[in-house]
């Protein structure tokens, strides 16, 4: 990515080089600050100027620099376009004024750039650099202080930026966790003051911060930010039951400490699957243990069939925040059968190999991933499945039989015509007896007159009276 922005800076530099724009554009923002901080660089860049910049965009347009007419948003005096590939946000520097039920500006005047500063959301994140000379600025005079004392301080009181658009509260713990960053004392307070003040935000802005977060290595330390500062009250009120549930031996921490331990041990790398969906799932694989405790005469506990109530309540509080069907159903399975490769042990039958690979489809890596997370997070002295052993057992099942054959030799089409039966239950119930029969290795998936004779069977089976 870094030389996809190179070249875009470049091509910049040199298309309004010799223009009444050179030397008044400046870089903001995250570029700035990564570049700074020695981290690695965002995919798009973020322009500010002393001017129009709807007026630039179009004229970067027209010189055939942007790849595509400017998408513009004149009343906040924004403007977008791609340039080399990367998307380029262009912004006039500008003041801003708030009503009280909303965080978008309903008034918006051109400023200097220091006025500009004193709108953004955090010091660190107004530093500027000239797009030609490649001098930096620090209007405020604080933001390289801040950023080499790696703390996050709001431009003005925190209370008013904070109240004036929430969602910085969510991004102030994003940031901390990303970058390692503290958060100022002053700030802290104001975020806990302000937290309700979330709840004027659109639920898909959460979504989409709250998928960031989720999205980094350190998210198991924003979380915790979260429920301290009281954000996740706001809007994560069905995870807040997990916090003080305690368990049982096999774990140190209550329900919360060993979700946030189990995020933390995940590893993601080369799944297909985004980094941040297992995460979400590692964070809620658990989530319906508070619902389901129970403590025995003798003082031991239990969690009966959380896997099923906690996919459940994952499923439903997704859904609440709007994510896409396809999300949770993929987090929904994985918290429904995490508990099913802990039970392993050697002397599993092959069928019952072949059902966990049938039924985990798609995600039976990350399944693996996630249980080997969550064993992670619990005391190591007690026994634990050996997920290794299980991942080579995986191996030399499918390498005897490929997972497409296992499946019932005769379709339902096929049942309803030999048997002259309707659509129904039974159908099913003759597929799935087939099917069983194939995981079990009693059925060749080819032998289609076996599965004739095993059909006959069942059904005879199930017409015959019971006896007295």
């Amino acid at each position: 990515m870094r030389a996809t922005i190179d070249i875009t800076l470049q091509r910049l530099r040199e298309g309004l080089r010799g223009t009444p724009y050179e030397g008044k554009v400046y870089l903001v923002g995250g570029y700035v600050r990564d570049k700074l901080l020695g981290r690695p660089l965002p995919s798009d860049i973020d322009l500010v100027l002393e001017g129009d910049a709807l007026e630039l965009a179009q004229f970067l347009y027209e010189r055939g620099l942007a790849e595509h007419h400017p998408v513009t948003y004149p009343r906040f005096g924004t403007a977008m376009v791609h340039v080399a590939g990367a998307l380029v946000e262009l912004v006039s520097a500008r003041a801003e004024s708030y009503q009280h039920t909303s965080r978008k500006p309903d008034a918006v005047r051109p400023a200097t750039l220091q006025t500009d500063a004193l709108r953004r959301d955090f010091t660190v994140n107004t530093l500027l650099e000239n797009l030609h000379t490649g001098e930096i600025l620090d209007p405020l005079g604080t933001a390289r202080t801040d950023l080499q004392a790696k703390v996050l301080r709001t431009p003005r009181d925190p209370h008013e930026t904070f109240h004036e658009d929430p969602l910085r509260m969510l991004r102030a713990v994003r940031f901390a966790a990303q970058l390692g960053f503290t958060i100022d004392t002053g700030v802290y307070q104001a975020i806990v003051d302000e937290a309700e003040r979330l709840a004027i935000v659109s639920i898909e802005r959460i979504q989409t911060e709250f998928t960031r977060l989720m999205d980094l290595p350190q998210a198991h330390e924003g979380l915790h930010m979260l429920l301290k500062t009281r954000l996740l009250h706001q809007f994560g009120e069905p995870l807040l039951p997990m916090v003080g549930c305690t368990q049982n031996e096999y774990h140190l921490y209550d329900v919360w400490g060993h979700s946030l331990k189990t995020v933390e041990s995940i590893d993601p790398s080369g799944l297909e699957m985004p980094a941040w969906e297992l995460r979400m799932a590692a964070l809620l694989h658990d989530v319906g243990k508070p619902a389901t405790r129970t403590v025995d005469s003798d003082g031991s506990v239990h969690f009966y069939e959380h896997d099923r109530v906690g996919a459940q309540i994952a499923a439903e509080w997704l859904r609440s925040l709007r994510y896409s069907n396809v999300t949770i159903e993929r987090i929904a399975t994985l918290v429904r059968m995490h508990m099913r490769p802990g039970f392993y042990t050697p002397e599993w039958k092959d069928s019952a190999v072949r059902r966990l690979i049938r039924d985990a489809g798609a995600l039976l890596e990350p399944l693996l991933r996630l249980v080997q997370a969550d064993i992670r997070a619990q005391r190591q002295e007690v026994p634990h499945a050996d997920i290794d052993a299980l991942r080579l057992r995986i191996q030399q099942v499918q390498a005897s039989q490929p997972i497409a054959p296992w499946q019932s030799p005769l379709t339902g089409k096929q049942i309803m015509e030999r048997f002259g039966l309707g659509p129904g239950p039974l159908v099913g119930l003759i597929k799935s007896y087939l099917e069983e029969q194939v995981l079990e290795g009693r059925l060749d998936p080819s032998d289609v007159e076996g599965a004739w004779r095993l059909a006959e069977q069942f059904l005879q089976e199930r017409a015959a009276p019971a006896e007295s």
